[in-house]
């Protein structure tokens, strides 16, 4: 099956043929570091790590854009507000933003470009619209007027004056049209500035991603990222703006909008004052549960953050986990005893033991077909969700069934559930404060042994040595039940 993505500039699915034969080229909107990062921002590139993540699964190498908008007047007037430079409060606020996308897990692009680290590359191509009649100076201002540009309004599929009685435009006389926007700011007082052929100013929000992805992906790039309320204006503008400079179109070939985390009936953002701050959220919530409740829902459709909407993820997430770990000590108990497979280390006999290690190949390629017909349905997270699940099960019904389980199936069956859960990026978690995904492997793994050691005390019905090692895990904050597939532990919160 070809993988279909929904292409807001048509607004169909289409098949997807990368521009370059085996490689991928992305460019994601990247924030604008004036505040915390929140958990609306978090919905975006968890997304697209999980997008790149299956992308590079599939076999395509994967080149990745994501711009940095570290000059902004929200920027200058948070700068303002505390009595610093921009500089110091877009600095603060991306390192907020590195640290919390690294412990989500995101994979960071491979160019992260700082607008304030490309003046002359935006300069230059404000200077090519005007020379090309698309752009004019006022004042040491520059606007691009929209009128010479026929195609103005194509992705978002309004006229002009549909364009205009829906915004909210700044009246400005200077202007052509009250549409034409701003390409240049002449500088005032206070303000980061920059020399330009139009006098000292700084450039307008839009033109900056268009010279971050001509410069750095050319014309015709594969992929264009951002919320869906990127739309308009910003994302037609930057077509129109970077189609008039070069001459050629598409500028991006897909233009893929995620819907946005509203919190209560609203959208949540800095501006309306609702966010949650990913910060905030990851001292109580662990960032695997973080994924698993943004890849249960697919990215076109809206979601309600809440607190309850965690915690149901929490245990659906714990779920899975808990068949892992204890697929994962079925394996390691037969590696210690060297058996090939069953209950108590005795290898199942006959047909039943047969059955057991077939039924589990064939729920891992069950698994995997769906999981990829999912993801290639435009990427369909939900349906690749379910698909682990249904897995989970088959491991479930193995581990306790009346012929036991063979350890090569069963390697098969977790292999698989890493295998697709990682391109989610579950099963990965990092221990609150360990130095590095070592330790946190470490720590994991010695609880784990721990579980096995005790399973093997009460097997030989010594009650105390079992109950210390369950209480001792008690007072570390680990958690553990007896069920009837074995011993599953959780964290304790």
């Amino acid at each position: 099956m070809a993988l279909r993505v929904y292409n807001t500039l048509t607004r169909q699915k289409e098949d997807f043929t990368p521009r370059t034969p085996g490689r991928v080229d992305i460019y994601q909107c990247g924030v604008t570091p004036y505040d915390y990062t929140h958990m609306g921002h978090a919905r975006q590139y968890v997304f697209w790590d999980t997008v790149r993540r299956y992308l590079k699964w599939r076999g395509w190498q994967v080149f990745c854009v994501q711009n940095v908008t570290d000059v902004d007047d929200k920027i200058i007037a948070r700068a303002n507000e505390r009595g610093v430079s921009p500089a110091q409060v877009a600095g603060e606020y991306h390192e907020d933003f590195l640290g919390v996308m690294d412990r989500l897990g995101v994979e960071r692009p491979d160019v992260f470009p700082k607008v304030t680290d490309h003046m002359q590359d935006i300069i230059r191509i404000i200077e090519g619209l005007v020379e090309k009649g698309y752009a004019y100076q006022v004042d040491g201002d520059v606007f691009f007027e929209v009128t010479r540009f026929p195609g103005y309004g194509k992705l978002s599929r309004r006229s002009l004056d549909e364009m205009l009685a829906g915004a909210r435009v700044e009246v400005d006389p200077r202007k052509r049209n009250p549409m034409d926007f701003a390409l240049w700011k002449s500088s005032k007082a206070g303000e980061p500035a920059w020399d330009s052929p139009w006098g000292r100013g700084r450039p307008g929000w839009h033109i900056e991603c268009s010279a971050l992805a001509l410069k750095y992906l050319g014309s015709g790039f594969d992929f264009h990222g951002g919320g869906d309320e990127l739309m308009f204006p910003h994302h037609e503008n930057e077509i129109a703006q970077s189609e008039a400079y070069t001459g050629q179109e598409p500028f991006a070939r897909h233009f893929v909008h995620h819907a946005m985390l509203n919190a209560g009936d609203a959208k949540m953002s800095k501006s309306l004052g609702n966010f949650f701050a990913v910060r905030d959220v990851l001292r109580e919530v662990e960032p695997g549960v973080i994924r698993y409740y943004f890849a249960s829902r697919h990215y076109r459709s809206p979601a309600a953050y809440s607190i309850e909407e965690l915690e149901s993820a929490k245990r659906a997430y714990e779920r899975l986990r808990s068949t892992l770990g204890a697929a994962r000590r079925r394996l390691a108990e037969a590696e210690r005893t060297g058996a090939s497979g069953g209950r108590g280390g005795q290898a199942p006999a006959g047909e039943a033991a047969g059955d057991a290690r077939d039924e589990l190949v064939k729920a891992s390629g069950e698994a995997r077909e769906k999981f990829t017909q999912g993801m290639d349905d435009d990427f369909n997270t939900a349906v690749a969700l379910a698909a682990i699940h249904d897995l989970a099960r088959s491991i479930n019904d193995s581990l306790h069934s009346a012929g036991g389980v063979r350890p090569d199936g069963l390697r098969r069956a977790v292999d698989t559930m890493e295998d697709l859960g990682g391109i989610l990026g579950l099963f990965r978690e990092k221990e609150e404060g360990a130095a590095d995904a070592g330790t946190a492997e470490l720590a994991r793994g010695l609880i784990e042994l721990l579980v096995c050691v005790r399973e093997d005390l009460r097997a030989k019905k010594e009650w105390a040595l079992a109950d210390r090692i369950r209480d001792g895990l008690r007072e570390r904050g680990i958690v553990l039940e007896d069920t009837a597939s074995g011993t599953v532990w959780k964290r304790e919160r």
